[in-house]
């Protein structure tokens, strides 16, 4: 009954509007039509008709100072209606109609009744109509929001007034019964794993855990850098313990409406239920989890869409086997009232995988590329220090990349070591040619830093000096790789890795004089080394074990910013030019000790482009009598 009257109603507002369409199309037409039985003439040609007794009635409209006339002598019947202007200051008018007896008056319209149906043409209807169709997407969107009108189709049409799916919440089912990923696909993350592996086993046997009065956590939450594997780490559970896996990103709650993103939550968490056991995977859900403040500025839209979460969190029955999990880099900017236990339970960390983690993600995805038998990947893994997993995905596949380009059908050791260039320095640009005198510096300037770390010890061994040009702005590197993996960093090492910085601009001043733009990166790797070392590590006699600043956002590489006086703050930058100038003049004294081994080692990698630590140390560590001819501003 209810569905008849509902038909009813949808189909009397449609016979309205085809009702109102007609009248307008009608109105239209009369008034095109009416137009088309009135000629127009000038009133130069209605002088002339009424002098040859043409005209025999004239009608002058004082509302729009048009004069109609009709054709024809007096007794005889008009045969078409003209219609002019009145021309203005032609007092000698009256009489010239009056001499040719030509009938006269002025014709005064009303135009109240026009004056109705202009106003219900073009602001009644309109504003009716406006109205009307509010009126039906507020009651539809009210439905939508309080769950009452399962039935109702937001996906678009005339007939369902349709708004792309507002109250939807648009999560994509991954796998309905499994998604195809289990742990056997995830490597580097050990840790991390370990944690999941419980809430899999929960959803795989509940039964288990309540016989013993354990329930399961609501929510995870996986904090980590971006590229780690968080989405792949959520897939894997929910492939671990064969259940639906629903997947949405927290952009997707955002909407222009207010209250729309609230409506996602509570559709998203409906889908949900129906399909329990589940897992729901909310990535990146800071952009709707911030933390909620008492400033001007707020986002009721994303409080109302915060505000439903938790309360969908709360309300859910955990024993149906329903488990949250969240991935953000930010987890420090969420609302606390997200984080707590028996929303959030847990927070897994997913970090930046270690010197074995590395070797293990680089065989799982080279299982999937054809490769020669004597590939090495620990030399991969040792020369990626801080690679996430997609870092090393796209090392894989930009070595086999290459393997094409080069003709060759299996990937070989020289491709995976390229291939960490292009992704570390970018691809080499061959549209730069540098200058010999260019080609020089550039040369002197990676030996610099190549001596420099040769003359320290505990400094990771150099694997490579390279004078060719990279797409990422780089006209050479020295590539530096630890042995084992380090987790610790002493104040001496930190001094020592600022003074291998400096080597490049050192050997620029020690050999031609003068500096170049070559080393803004290394100057800026050098100050941030030396601020972190002042603010955030207390490695300085002045300051002590204070804590100057802090960092903002660890997971996405934010600076720190300062916590202290402008005064201090004065001070902060004194002392961290004296440890980057420390570091230089280290620099320039390592490299007058050894300028001879300067002048070898920058010749042969000017000939060369590119050569290997072997070679590097094998000239280094050479004892001999060479002395190469000095340039002009280095004699004596």
């Amino acid at each position: 009954m209810e569905m008849n009257n509902k038909k009813r109603r949808q189909s009397m507002f449609l016979y309205v509007i085809i009702a109102l369409a007609v009248m307008f199309a009608v109105n239209q037409s009369f008034n095109t039509f009416q137009s088309a039985q009135i000629k127009n003439v000038s009133y130069s040609e209605f002088l002339s008709m009424v002098d040859a007794n043409k005209v025999k009635e004239v009608k002058l409209n004082t509302g729009t100072g048009k004069i109609r006339f009709t054709d024809g002598k007096q007794g005889e019947e008009g045969t078409q209606v003209y219609e002019t202007s009145l021309f203005p200051n032609d007092d000698g008018l009256v009489d010239r109609l009056t001499q040719h007896e030509v009938t006269f008056a002025a014709e005064i319209p009303d135009t109240s009744n026009d004056l109705w149906i202009y106003m219900l043409l073009s602001y009644g209807i309109p504003i009716g109509i406006m109205v009307f169709f509010g009126w039906r997407l507020n009651r539809r969107m009210k439905k939508a929001m309080d769950g009452d009108d399962p039935s109702m189709d937001f996906s678009g049409g005339f007939g369902g007034f349709g708004m792309g799916g507002l109250g939807k919440s648009n999560a994509k089912i991954v796998g309905e019964k499994e998604t195809g990923v289990t742990f056997a696909d995830v490597a580097g993350q050990d840790e991390a794993k370990e944690s999941l592996q419980e809430i899999a086993s929960f959803l795989e046997n509940p039964q288990k855990y309540a016989d013993i009065g354990a329930r399961c956590p609501r929510g995870a939450l996986l904090v980590g850098p971006p590229g780690t594997g968080k989405t792949l780490l959520a897939k894997a559970v929910a492939g671990e313990a064969k259940v639906p896996f629903f997947q949405i990103s927290g952009s997707e709650f955002v909407e222009m409406f207010v209250g729309r993103g609230a409506a996602k939550v509570r559709d998203l968490f409906k889908q949900a239920n129906e399909k329990a056991p589940c897992i729901v995977f909310i990535d990146e859900i800071d952009t709707v989890g911030k933390r909620r403040d008492m400033g001007l500025t707020t986002n009721d839209e994303r409080e109302q869409t915060l505000n439903q979460l938790l309360t969908e969190m709360d309300g859910f029955d955990n024993n149906k086997g329903i488990v949250v999990l969240g991935a953000t880099n930010m987890p420090d900017s969420l609302d606390v009232a997200l984080t707590r236990p028996g929303r959030f339970d847990r927070r897994i960390p997913v970090e930046l995988p270690d010197l074995a983690g590395r070797e293990a993600i680089l065989k799982i995805h080279a299982n999937d590329v054809k490769m020669e038998r004597n590939v090495d990947l620990s030399v991969v893994a040792k020369a990626t220090p801080g690679a996430s997993g997609a870092d090393l995905a796209n090392m894989i596949n930009e070595a086999a990349l290459r393997a094409v380009r080069m003709g060759h059908k299996l990937v070989s050791q020289e491709d995976l070591v390229e291939s960490v260039d292009v992704v570390i320095a970018g691809e080499k640009k061959k549209s730069i040619v540098l200058s010999e005198h260019e080609k020089q510096v550039v040369a002197y300037h990676e030996t610099g830093h190549a001596i420099v770390a040769a003359s320290q010890k505990g400094s990771a061994p150099v694997s490579k000096i390279t004078i060719v040009p990279r797409t990422s702005g780089a006209l050479g590197f020295t590539m530096q790789v630890d042995e084992d993996e380090r987790f610790l960093t002493t104040a001496t090492e930190m001094r020592n890795k600022i003074a291998v910085l400096c080597g490049g601009r050192a050997a620029e001043e020690l050999i031609f004089g003068e500096a170049t733009n070559g080393a803004s990166n290394d100057i800026q790797k050098a100050t941030q080394i030396a601020r972190a070392m002042v603010t955030q590590y207390g490695m300085t006699e002045k300051f002590g074990m204070v804590a100057l600043g802090q960092q903002r956002n660890r997971y996405l590489g934010g600076a720190s910013e300062l916590t202290c006086s402008e005064g201090t703050a004065e001070d902060i930058d004194k002392e961290v030019q004296l440890i980057v100038e420390a570091g230089h003049k280290e620099a320039l004294e390592t490299l007058r000790n050894h300028r001879f081994k300067l002048h070898e080692i920058s010749r042969y990698l000017q000939r060369k482009e590119t050569i290997t630590g072997e070679e590097f140390m094998r000239i280094f560590t050479r004892e001999d009598a060479f002395a190469p001819t000095l340039p002009k501003n280095e004699q004596a």
